[in-house]
C-alpha cells in the first residue's frame, strides 16, 4: 500500500508539473482536427499535457496553438486581436507558420495547407525535442495533385473473365477490407504530403452502388455488398481528413458480367459501338457513385476498349461528364470533383477541347516515359503529347506508371528521381504526379521477396525510398543537390542504424544501381511497356532482330537522349562512319561500372548496419542482382554487335569471337539465378499472355531466372550448332532447312460470304495489280484466303462469322506499314486484351511481298470449337485462311526484304 501510494505521488508530482498546451482549431474541419491530433501525438511524448480547444483562452500562461484556414470566420474569431501578415499565404495547400504573444499560429491556404501546417510544426517538435518558442515559416507545393496508385487488379484473370475484370470481393481482394492496413497507407501518405490516391479497375461501379433501373448489374452478394460500402466509406472518410481525394479509375467501354449476360453483350470489346443502353447504365453508375461516396474523383481511360476518337469524345462529354453532373445535382453541390483524362489509346487534345466548355475541374494525364523508368531528359513524340496536353490550360499529370524494367528489385536513387521530377516541369510542362508501386502492382500490397519465414513483405515498407523521394520533389522539385545528399544521408544512418559515412555508400549503391535498368531499357530494349520484363534479360536474337518482335513506334526517341541502336551503330562502324549521342559500347560499359561501384559502396556500408539488418541484406543482394544483370546484358550486347558485323563482312570469325561474350554471360546469368533463386518469388508481378519479352508469360510460366536459364543455354547451343554448320558448309551458307507448309482446317464461313483464293505467286488479292502477290513463304502455299473489298475494311473494319468442328487458327497478314489505311497489328502497349487469341506475336516476318504494297507480317489468331466472331479494325489487312490449331509452327523472319536492306542474322540463335 505504501508503494502504491509512493507511486501515485510521483505520478501527480509529474503530471501536475508538465507544461500545458492548448491546441485550438475547427471543428468543422476535419484536417485541421487531424492536424491537431498529430500535434498532439508529437507534444505528449515530449511530456506536454495537451488539451483541445475551440477558441483562443482569454488569458492563458501555458502554450497555445491555433490551427485554421484563411477566411473561415473560425480563423477571423480567434485572429481578430492580432495581426497577421497573409501577403504570402497565396498559393492551394500552402501554409505559414508564426509567432505572436506566445501563440504560435498555423495559417493554411485553404484545409489541406491548415494540415500541412500542422504536420510541419509536429515534425519540428519531434526534431527539436521540444515547442519551439519562436517559429516563422511559410510553404506550399510546386505539383497540384501529388497521388499513389492501387491497382483491383489481380497477376491472373479471374475464371471466364477478361482483362481489368475483378469485382471488388474478400476472395479477390482480402487487404481491401483491412481497416488497419489502409490507416498505415494513407498515414503514409500524409507524411508525405500526398493528396491524391487512385484505385484502378476495370469496371469498379457493380462492386461499389446498385441501380433501380438494373438490380442485376451488381456483381457481388449482398453481403460482400455491404463490405465493399462499409470500407469504400471508411476510405474516402479517412483519406479526407488527411487532404486525399480518392479517385477511381474506370475502364471504357466495360459492362458488368451480369449486366452484359441480362443482355447478351460482351463485357468489353475493341470495336465497341456505344448504344442507347450502354450509356444509361454507364452514365446512372457513375450517378450513383458521386451520390454515394464523399470526397471522390474519377480517373478515364477512354482507350483500350473503345472504337474511334468521335466515341471517345462523345462517351466523355455524352456519358461520363453528365453522370457527374447529375450526382452533384442530387448531393445539391457545386464543387466539382476532379476528373482525369487519361491520354492512353486516345486523342486526349480532341477530347479535352469538347469537354472543358461542359466542366472545369479536368485534368490530362499521360505515362512519363511508358510503362518503364528511362530517362530524365524525355522528348521525341511522346514529349511533344505532354507538351501539347500541357498546354491546354487544365493541370497535366505525369502517369509513372507500371514500372516494367524495374521490377523486381528495389529501386530509390533520389538524384535520378528528382532530376526526373524536373523533366517533368522544365520539359513537359506538367504539375502534378501519379505514382505507381516501384515493383509487384499486380500483386499488392506485397512485393515479390521471399522471406526466410515465408511472410510477405509489405510494398509500402519495403520501397519506402521510393515513396519518400517522389513526394519530397513533387512538393518541391528545385532542392539544392548538396543539402539532398546531407537529407539522404541522414535518411539511411536512421533506417539502419549507421554512420554518416556507412550512409553515404548505401546511398551511392541506390544512385549507381540506378541508372542500370533505365540505360539498357532505353536503347537495347524492344519496348518500354509491360510486355518487357527487361531484369528477365534478352535473347540475342531480339536484339539483333528487333524489328522481328515489333519494336513500339516513338519508343527510343521519346525515352532517352539521342543516341544510335546496335543496328545503326553496326552499320556505322562497317563504314567507318562518325558516331553520335548514347552508343551501345558506352552504355554497356557504364552499366557495368555502375555494378561495380554499387556492390564496393555496399560491402564498404555493411559492418556498420546496427538496424533492420535482414532488410539491409535483401537490399545488398539486390545490389549483387544489379551488377550480375549488368555483366551479362554487357555481355550479350558485345555479342551482338559481332554478329551484326557477321551480316556485313560474312567472316566467321567474327561469329567466332562472339563465342566466349555468350559463354560469359550466360555465367554471369547462372550468378544471377543463385542470387535470386531464395530470395524472389518472381520477377514480373504480371503473370499472364500479355508478357512477350523476352518469352511468352503464358499461364503463369517464365516469371523467374531459373525458367529462363534452360532457355539462355538452349540458344548458345544452337548459335555453337549453326557456327559449325556454317563452317563446314562448302559456300559459307547453310542449306536451309526443308519448310513444310502448315496443315490446313476447314471450317464453315456464315459471313462474309466471299470468294476464297489460293495464296501463291500471281494472285491479287484485292483484284488489282498492286495486290499481286510476287512472294509468299513456303508455309503459306497451301492456305486459301479470303476476298475483301478494300473500301469497305477502310470504312467498317472486317468482321467474320464462322463455325469450326474442332481448335483453329486463323491467319492473318498485317501490311507492315504505318499509314492509317492499313489496320494497326495487335499491340498490347495500347491494348491489354491484345493477346487474347495469341495474335500479338508475329509468326512469320517478312513472309509476303506484293507488286506495289508494303511487305506481310504474319499473326494467328486461335479459337476454340463452335460458333466463333471476329471483329478486327478499319484498314486494310489479308485474312489468308484457316490452319490445324494443334500443329507446331516455328516463328521465323522469311526474310523477303528490299534490295538495299540487310538481310536478318537472327537464325543462327534458332
Amino acid at each position: 500500500m505504501k508503494y502504491i501510494s509512493l507511486l501515485f505521488f510521483s505520478f501527480y508530482v509529474s503530471f501536475a508539473t508538465a507544461q500545458q498546451l492548448t491546441i485550438v482549431s475547427d471543428v468543422q474541419s476535419p484536417r485541421a482536427q487531424f492536424g491537431a491530433e498529430k500535434i498532439s501525438e508529437a507534444a505528449k511524448t515530449k511530456g506536454y499535457k495537451v488539451i483541445f480547444a475551440d477558441k483562443v483562452p482569454k488569458k492563458s500562461k501555458d502554450k497555445v496553438i491555433v490551427i485554421g484556414e484563411k477566411g473561415t470566420d473560425f480563423w477571423k474569431k480567434n485572429t481578430a486581436k492580432f495581426t497577421l501578415d497573409e501577403s504570402q499565404l497565396t498559393k492551394k495547400e500552402g501554409f505559414q507558420i508564426s509567432t505572436q504573444k506566445s501563440i504560435i499560429f498555423i495559417e493554411g491556404f485553404d484545409a489541406s495547407g491548415a494540415l500541412y501546417g500542422a504536420l510541419e510544426l509536429a515534425d519540428v517538435i519531434k526534431k527539436e525535442n521540444k515547442l519551439p518558442a519562436e517559429i516563422s515559416k511559410n510553404d506550399s507545393p510546386e505539383m497540384v495533385l501529388r497521388g499513389t496508385c492501387i491497382g483491383m487488379q489481380k497477376t491472373t484473370y479471374l475464371e471466364g473473365r477478361g482483362v481489368y475484370e475483378y469485382p471488388y470481393t474478400p476472395e479477390s481482394f482480402p487487404w481491401f477490407y483491412d481497416k488497419a492496413l489502409w490507416i498505415k497507407y494513407l498515414d503514409m501518405m500524409v507524411e508525405n504530403r500526398m493528396n491524391s490516391l487512385y484505385l484502378w479497375n476495370g469496371h469498379p461501379f457493380a462492386s461499389l452502388v446498385k441501380l433501380k433501373e438494373y438490380p442485376f448489374a451488381v456483381e457481388v452478394s449482398d453481403e460482400t455488398f455491404k463490405k465493399n460500402e462499409e470500407v469504400f466509406q471508411f476510405l474516402t472518410e479517412e483519406a479526407n481528413k488527411r487532404g486525399i481525394w480518392v479517385i477511381q479509375m474506370f475502364y471504357n467501354i466495360i459492362l458488368s458480367k451480369p449486366f452484359a449476360d441480362h443482355y447478351n453483350l460482351k463485357t468489353q470489346e475493341r470495336e465497341r459501338v456505344i448504344t442507347p443502353l450502354i450509356a444509361d447504365y454507364t452514365q446512372k453508375s457513375i450517378t450513383a457513385f458521386i451520390e454515394k461516396y464523399p470526397n471522390v474523383g474519377l480517373l478515364v481511360c477512354l482507350g483500350e476498349a473503345m472504337n474511334t476518337v468521335e466515341d471517345d469524345v462523345n462517351w466523355f462529354t455524352k456519358t461520363i461528364l453528365p453522370g457527374v453532373q447529375d450526382g452533384l445535382k442530387a448531393l445539391g453541390k457545386t464543387e466539382e470533383p476532379p476528373i482525369i483524362l487519361r491520354s492512353h489509346d486516345t486523342d486526349a487534345p480532341a477530347v479535352m477541347a469538347k469537354a472543358l466548355p461542359l466542366y472545369k475541374n479536368l485534368y490530362t494525364m499521360s505515362k512519363y516515359t511508358g510503362e518503364s523508368l528511362t530517362t530524365y531528359t524525355p522528348g521525341g513524340p511522346w514529349g511533344e503529347t505532354h507538351k501539347q496536353l500541357s498546354s491546354l490550360g487544365s493541370i497535366h499529370i505525369e502517369n509513372v506508371h507500371i514500372l516494367a524494367n524495374l521490377e523486381p528489385f528495389r529501386y530509390g536513387s533520389p538524384d535520378f528521381i528528382q532530376k526526373t521530377v524536373k523533366a517533368m516541369h522544365t520539359i513537359h510542362g506538367a504539375n502534378a504526379l501519379h505514382l505507381y508501386p516501384q515493383a509487384s502492382y499486380w500483386d499488392w500490397p506485397y512485393t515479390a521477396d521471399k522471406t526466410k519465414t515465408g511472410e510477405r513483405l509489405l510494398e509500402m515498407d519495403r520501397d519506402w525510398i521510393w515513396y519518400q523521394a517522389w513526394a519530397r520533389y513533387a512538393w518541391d522539385s528545385k532542392r539544392d543537390r548538396t543539402q539532398e545528399i546531407s537529407y539522404w544521408d541522414a535518411q539511411l544512418a536512421t533506417k539502419y542504424g549507421t554512420d554518416v559515412e556507412s550512409a553515404k555508400n548505401i546511398l551511392e549503391a541506390y544512385e549507381q544501381i540506378g541508372e542500370i535498368a533505365p540505360k539498357t531499357l532505353r536503347k537495347f530494349g524492344i519496348t518500354e511497356g509491360n510486355r518487357q520484363t527487361l531484369l528477365l534479360g534478352m535473347f540475342e536474337s531480339q536484339l539483333v532482330n528487333p524489328a522481328k518482335w515489333r519494336v513500339y513506334p516513338g519508343f527510343h526517341e521519346s525515352c532517352g537522349p539521342p543516341g544510335e541502336l546496335l543496328q545503326e551503330y553496326a552499320r556505322k562502324e562497317w563504314n567507318h562512319e562518325a558516331h553520335s549521342g548514347e552508343i551501345p559500347t558506352q552504355l554497356i560499359s557504364e552499366i557495368v561500372q555502375h555494378g561495380k561501384i554499387a556492390v564496393a559502396a555496399i560491402d564498404k556500408a555493411a559492418p556498420k548496419v546496427t538496424k533492420d539488418k535482414e532488410e539491409f541484406n535483401r537490399l545488398k543482394n539486390d545490389v549483387y542482382c544489379y551488377n550480375a544483370f549488368a555483366n551479362c546484358f554487357s555481355e550479350k550486347v558485345k555479342a551482338a554487335m559481332l554478329v551484326l558485323r557477321f551480316s556485313y563482312s560474312n567472316d566467321i570469325a567474327d561469329l567466332d569471337q562472339a563465342v566466349p561474350h555468350l559463354e560469359r554471360a550466360l555465367t554471369y546469368y547462372e550468378e544471377l539465378v543463385k542470387l535470386t533463386k531464395d530470395t524472389y518469388w518472381y520477377a514480373n508481378s504480371m503473370q499472364t499472355a500479355q508478357r512477350r519479352i523476352p518469352i511468352g508469360g503464358d499461364d503463369g510460366n517464365n516469371k523467374t531466372w531459373e525458367e529462363l536459364l534452360p532457355h539462355y543455354e538452349r540458344e548458345l547451343a544452337n548459335f555453337k550448332r549453326n557456327l559449325v554448320l556454317l563452317k563446314e558448309a562448302k559456300d559459307g551458307k547453310i542449306k536451309p532447312k526443308a519448310i513444310t507448309p502448315w496443315k490446313t482446317a476447314q471450317v464453315t464461313m456464315l459471313s462474309p460470304q466471299a470468294v476464297s483464293y489460293a495464296v501463291k505467286e500471281g494472285t491479287k488479292v484485292y483484284g488489282t495489280d498492286i495486290s499481286e502477290l510476287i512472294k509468299v513463304a513456303p508455309e503459306l502455299k497451301n492456305l486459301k484466303g479470303i476476298s475483301l473489298i478494300e473500301d469497305q475494311q477502310n470504312t467498317e473494319g472486317t468482321t467474320l462469322k464462322f463455325k469450326n468442328d474442332k481448335a483453329v487458327k486463323l491467319v492473318v497478314g498485317y501490311f507492315n506499314s504505318d499509314q492509317k489505311r492499313f489496320l494497326f497489328p495487335p499491340s498490347l502497349e495500347t491494348n491489354a486484351a491484345g493477346n487474347e487469341r495469341g495474335e500479338a506475336e508475329v509468326i512469320l516476318a517478312n513472309a509476303m511481298n506484293l507488286k506495289d504494297l508494303p511487305r506481310i507480317n504474319i499473326h494467328t489468331y486461335t479459337f476454340k470449337a463452335g460458333e466463333n466472331e471476329l471483329n478486327l479494325g478499319k484498314g486494310r489487312v489479308l485474312i489468308l485462311g484457316f490452319i490445324d490449331a494443334n500443329q507446331k509452327i516455328e516463328t521465323r523472319d522469311v526474310g523477303f526484304i528490299g534490295a538495299d536492306e540487310k538481310e536478318a542474322v537472327d537464325w543462327l540463335f534458332y
